[in-house]
């Protein structure tokens, strides 16, 4: 499958479909020009009374004597218009009447070989009739440019700088080109000069002629202007003709230079590059397939194979759709265009060169810059080279390398890849017997290399053995496995033959593997002992059914959820502690990480912040404190707090958090979560401060506070997770213990996670229940 870059090889695509869309139409209109010639044909078969041959050779003459193509003048036989050739380039202005042309010049044009010699034949019509001292030829590219075709009374350098004139720079000749209009200009400094559009009998535009006078003039006649556009228009008529059956530019090869290359490789192709309107290659026009060319691409699976004389007539993405992939012809002709530097592919090209699988295997690829375009020459690789070649990779995929040793001549044969193994040089060192092997092991392996050298002379058996080596070049230790087996001849012994393998890599991977086993068994002992204390550790700090919290006016409780097995423990924890005034201290965190490391981290903060609880701080200053310590004092603590103290004679809860999820509120059958007050995680800033809120509690109030763990889903954002939370929290419960209860049913959470959970019930004070006191 090729896989096409939507941004730029689309466009290109498209326009391949648009170059065949206009060579079918120009095939349809040289099919109605052959009718008019068979036409004509039949009209003097009848009229003379004479065969097809005769008839066939009397149009002939009569076109060759009239200086008319055949197909003008088989129209003119039926006294009609001629059938226009066809052009797949844009219509343009209807062209005027064409004088008669010269037939002399006509013919010094058409034998002219390349475009130098047909400028001169151009200049030396032009010279004596209207005195111009220079003449230059520009043809249209695809991408608008102007290459110059020749010029004639130029010099040298100036030739030169004017080679090639892209579509945007600013001059006469592409003023010309884009509207197709004559430009005479009579009085430029010591110079006159006519720019002049060449447009064929369709009307579509050729290219561009400029004469030059040594003076200026002081006017151009109408008649002057019109005689020199005759002469020009009968000199595009032959151009066209020339275009048509191939390039004719002065940088063209001439046939000899073709004929010579035929000569020199069994494929042959020639491409020239067409350029879009941006300058950029969008093909590559095929100019030439060697007679011998062997299309890489063999024809469709269940067709035959392409006649290759098609191929001449196409563009390179027309004849290889695929190949703008990879190393295909078109990626490899544009790079070597745009580098200028010739590539070599020595041996079987094992890269596609039509974009696909190539049914033809072909070898010594060579693309050269050549003239303005790439040649590309190949050989096909035959059914013995293909083996020898598919040998050949097995034997690298595989490191093997195969040996050969015959017993009475004493003649040894490796092939290279035998050679590679032992770090040898192919072109200087000498395979070495089986007689000699022992001596180029490692000493503790020498004895077993001698015992399978016996064995096959003694036993007449095929046999296997393993030995050490070390690599001349690297230094390197390698395994060599070597099989052989014993050729025959009645009962004697005559040769033996085998092959080495490099087995290092498999070696290497069973000590790896060994080591590795032993490695992970003491690392799972060692996770094991670790998750055992820490389990032990966590359940010591916080047991699963603590004792709930005594204090005057409040129902407290407090639940802890495990791990589930086989996950590791975490560092979530919680405290309910009466400290010694009437204050009632609240706290749940969750201190990130999850097994030793974060169960004493948990400890450490927990510990922490009761002794700082001792000074009588409020919650932020404690988490404040808490947060210092976390960032200077403590190694690695980072987590989230929130932190409450209540007042049980006011019924006031002062809260502070840090990063925490936020606690809920039940108040008369609704659930709702606490405003946020400002506070960033653990361990992260030691500067950071820490925002207090305070809410006025009231008797039957209960409150939430909770880690994470109690409501985290894979699934699902955590804001769903405290909105389901939240809507379960509302429970009509006697106490504090069957809310919590009923919290640790209600929670959905399913990654395993600890998880803490402190519920508070505000009660009637003992004041409060007993009533007034009656006098």
């Amino acid at each position: 499958m090729v896989v096409v870059d939507t941004g730029t090889d689309l466009p290109r695509l498209a326009a391949v479909i648009e170059r065949q869309r206009r060579e079918v139409a120009r095939l349809r209109t040289e099919a109605a020009a052959e009718s008019v010639i068979a036409m004509a044909k039949g009209a003097l078969m009848e009229r003379n009374g004479s065969s097809a041959g005769e008839a066939a050779l009397q149009l002939t003459n009569m076109a060759a004597a009239a200086g008319l193509p055949l197909r003008e003048m088989a129209a003119a036989v039926l006294g009609q218009e001629p059938h226009p050739p066809a052009r797949s380039v844009p219509d343009g202005p209807e062209p005027a009447e064409l004088e008669p042309r010269d037939p002399v010049g006509v013919a010094m044009a058409e034998r002219a070989r390349d475009g130098a010699e047909l400028i001169a034949v151009l200049a030396e019509q032009l010279r004596p009739r209207f005195g111009t001292a220079a003449v230059a030829v520009w043809l249209l590219e695809a991408d608008g440019a102007l290459e110059m075709l020749g010029a004639d009374g130029l010099g040298g350098t100036q030739a030169a700088r004017w080679r090639r004139l892209p579509p945007q720079f600013d001059c006469a000749e592409q003023r010309v080109a884009v509207a197709g209009e004559e430009m005479w200009l009579r009085d430029e400094p010591d110079a006159a000069r006519a720019v002049l559009p060449l447009r064929d009998r369709t009307g579509a535009l050729l290219g561009v002629a400029e004469g030059w006078w040594r003076a200026p003039r002081e006017e151009f006649a109408e008649e002057f202007r019109s005689g020199m556009s005759a002469a020009l228009a009968g000199f595009t008529e032959v151009l066209s003709l020339r275009m048509n059956e191939g390039p004719i530019g002065s940088t063209a090869p001439s046939p000899a230079v073709f004929a010579t290359l035929d000569q020199m490789a069994d494929s042959l192709l020639v491409v020239r590059p067409l350029r879009s309107d941006d300058g950029e290659i969008a093909d590559f026009a095929i100019l030439r397939v060697s007679p011998g060319y062997i299309d890489p691409a063999g024809g469709v699976a269940g067709e035959a194979a392409r006649d290759v004389r098609v191929l001449a007539g196409l563009t390179l993405l027309e004849a290889y759709p695929a190949s703008m992939a990879g190393d295909g012809l078109f990626a490899r002709a544009r790079r070597v265009l745009a580098s200028g530097r010739a590539e070599h592919v020595p041996g079987t090209v094992a890269a596609p060169l039509t974009g696909d699988v190539d049914r033809v295997k072909v070898a010594d690829l060579h693309a050269v810059p050549f003239f303005a375009g790439v040649v590309f020459t190949w050989r096909t690789v035959g059914e013995a080279e293909q083996r020898a070649d598919l040998l050949g990779h097995a034997q690298r995929l595989g490191q093997m390398g195969g040996w050969e040793e015959h017993l009475a001549g004493g003649t040894v044969r490796w092939t290279e890849a035998a050679f590679a193994l032992f770090g040898l040089d192919a072109r200087h060192a000498a395979p070495i017997p089986t007689a000699d092997l022992h001596n180029f092991v490692i000493a503790a392996d020498r004895g077993p290399v001698q015992r399978f050298r016996q064995s096959l002379l003694t036993r007449r058996e095929s046999a296997v053995a393993v030995f050490r080596i070390v690599r001349p070049g690297d230094m390197a230790i390698r395994q060599i496995r070597i099989y052989a087996e014993p050729v025959l001849a009645g009962d004697a012994v005559v040769a033996l033959r085998g092959a080495f393998q490099d087995v290092s890599a498999h070696y290497h991977t069973e000590v790896a593997l060994a080591a590795t086993r032993d490695q992970l068994a003491d690392s799972e002992q060692r996770a094991a002992q670790e998750h055992q204390l820490a389990v032990r550790l966590q359940r010591a700090i916080m047991p699963e059914d603590p004792p709930p919290v005594e204090a005057s006016g409040v129902d407290v409780a407090v639940r802890y959820r495990p791990a589930e097995p086989g996950h590791l423990v975490a560092g979530d924890w919680y405290d309910a502690v009466q400290m010694p005034g009437r204050d009632l201290l609240l706290v749940v965190g969750d201190i990130t990480g999850h097994g030793i490391d974060a169960v004493t981290g948990m400890i450490a903060a927990r510990n922490a912040l009761r002794g700082l609880a001792a000074t009588g701080g409020g919650p932020a200053a404690l988490l404040k404190s808490l947060n210092y310590a976390a960032c200077h004092i403590t190694e690695g603590v980072a987590g989230t707090v929130v932190c409450g103290s209540y007042d049980q004679d006011s019924r006031v809860l002062r809260w502070a958090r840090a990063g925490h999820l936020p606690p809920i509120l039940v108040r008369d059958g609704a659930a709702t979560t606490l405003p946020l007050p400002g506070g960033v995680l653990l361990g992260l800033d030691p500067e950071a401060d820490y925002e207090e809120a305070e809410l006025q509690l009231r008797p039957g109030d209960v409150l939430l506070l909770f880690t994470d763990g109690l409501i985290e889903r894979r699934a699902g954002s955590i804001s769903d997770a405290l909105r389901d939370i939240t809507a379960a929290a509302v429970y009509r419960g006697a106490d504090a213990a069957s809310h919590a209860d009923h919290i640790l049913s209600s929670a959905i959470s399913d990654t395993g996670d600890d998880a803490c959970l402190v519920v508070v019930r505000i009660l009637l004070a003992d004041a409060e229940r007993r009533g007034p006191l009656v006098g």
